[in-house]
């Protein structure tokens, strides 16, 4: 399994300090209480990602690929600390870390502690993340106004969800980018219910890590996290989306500035058209669409042609009625989840419309754009099966919204933020 090398015990180490800090997160994020019923579920969703890993993804199940292509990475950044010292790799010395470092030094430091290849101590990293992300979505949703009960219901469904499980059961880097997107939004509402510049000041470093693990997803956050900056008092009113307009320019025009100052394709803006360019081209969509589960359509060449359907492959498929590899078929399980989540959501925004329009609006500065921007490079089932957990994961959040038994809403944000009972901060106790 492990290309003829076994476990060794500081593998076995890593996997069980990995375990043990799950343990530390679940109590420092959530209510004793809570926090005694949540365990179990994590403990197992933990434990069932390292033995998908072993029965399934390192025994020839054909699944993935991009898990090997990080893992080899990880071992060129070894290779390099071995002969200059531990340090931070760039990718003027190794270019194939751009934009994916984080995760490549996450699993390369594993396997320097290891002596050589860990694949399942990388694993219990990737699956400590996956159960952490439970915790924030907890905690995000009863910042939305969602009750205890329809936040855990949520915090269970996210551990097990199938297309999540098996993305946290291997070195992709699925769990990287999903933690770092929910975490960045949270604090962005956590800041409607009670300004905190600590949180501002979390962001620098989790938005640098979401910059070297999907760079593009930095640009899909950054409006939502500028509306929580300025904290719109009723986001969907035209004076609030002027005084939003105004603050947005001249940010735009900085970025401008910055990158005309830089080397071609050397600042934000340049390397976010860059990105989207590359993703929509003809040649990278046609190159995408190979394989069973590849689509085409006919666009003209056009990216933005055919929208409508490209929007419905991007969040609705694979389709109960498509035909495909097994692994696609495994997929609809996963999707049937999916369209209730999407049921269940709507009647969660209609909530969310009629009391908290600024909370809504984060939301959907996110939503809408990340889909827009996946439809135009949409080309094959199973890539965007895996590229919209993040949209999965903040849609799933106006679910947990429907699925509130208790009254959600009995005041404005700051009523609610100012009461000790309240959960007002992405962070327990802050």
């Amino acid at each position: 399994m492990f290309k003829g090398r076994g476990v060794t015990p500081v593998e076995y180490i890593v996997v069980i300090a990995a375990a043990v800090l799950l343990v530390v997160v679940v109590h420092a994020g959530l209510k004793p209480r809570v926090a005694w019923c949540a365990l179990p579920v994590l403990l197992a969703a933990f434990a069932v990602r390292l033995a998908v890993h072993v029965l399934l993804m390192r025994s020839g199940l054909g699944y993935g690929g991009d898990n090997y292509s990080y893992e080899a990475r990880a071992l060129g950044i070894v290779e390099l600390w071995h002969r200059n010292g531990v340090h931070y790799v760039t990718s003027d010395e190794l270019g194939s870390v751009y934009g994916v470092a984080v995760p490549c030094h996450v699993f390369a430091l594993v396997m320097y502690l290891c002596g050589g290849r860990a694949p399942l101590a990388c694993t219990s990293i990737v699956a400590l993340l996956g159960c952490a992300l439970c915790v924030v979505l907890y905690r995000f949703a009863r910042l939305l106004g969602a009750d205890e009960r329809a936040a855990f219901r949520l915090l269970v469904l996210t551990a097990f969800l199938p297309g999540f499980l098996l993305h946290t059961s291997d070195m992709f880097k699925d769990g990287f980018n999903a933690f770092l997107v929910v975490t960045c939004l949270g604090l962005a509402v956590s800041n409607l219910r009670r300004f905190d510049p600590l949180k501002v000041v979390a962001l620098g470093p989790l938005l640098w890590a979401l910059w070297n693990v999907r760079p593009y997803m930095v640009f899909m956050c950054s409006l939502p996290l500028l509306a929580g900056a300025v904290r719109v008092r009723h986001a969907l009113s035209g004076r609030s989306l002027v005084v939003f307009a105004v603050v947005l320019i001249p940010v735009l025009v900085l970025l401008q500035g910055f990158d005309q100052g830089l080397d071609q394709d050397g600042g934000p803006l340049g390397t976010m058209q860059a990105q989207l360019d590359r993703g929509q081209s003809q040649h990278t969509r046609l190159a995408n669409a190979e394989g069973g589960s590849g689509v085409v359509f006919d666009d003209g060449g056009n990216a933005w042609s055919d929208l409508g359907p490209k929007l419905a492959y991007t969040l609705l498929s694979p389709f109960p009625w498509a035909s495909g590899s097994m692994a696609l078929q495994l997929g609809k399980i996963d999707t049937l989840l999916w369209y209730w989540l999407l049921f269940c959501a709507v009647q969660g925004a209609r909530h969310l419309w009629r009391h908290d329009r600024r909370t809504l609006l984060i939301l959907l500065l996110f939503l809408v754009p990340a889909s827009v921007a996946y439809a135009t490079t949409m080309s094959n089932i199973g890539l965007i099966f895996r590229q919209r957990i993040p949209i999965v994961m903040v849609t799933s959040l106006l679910s947990a919204i429907a699925w509130s038994r208790t009254r959600p809403y009995a005041g404005p944000p700051e009523e609610r933020a100012a009461d000790p009972e309240a959960p007002g901060s992405l962070v327990r106790g802050t």
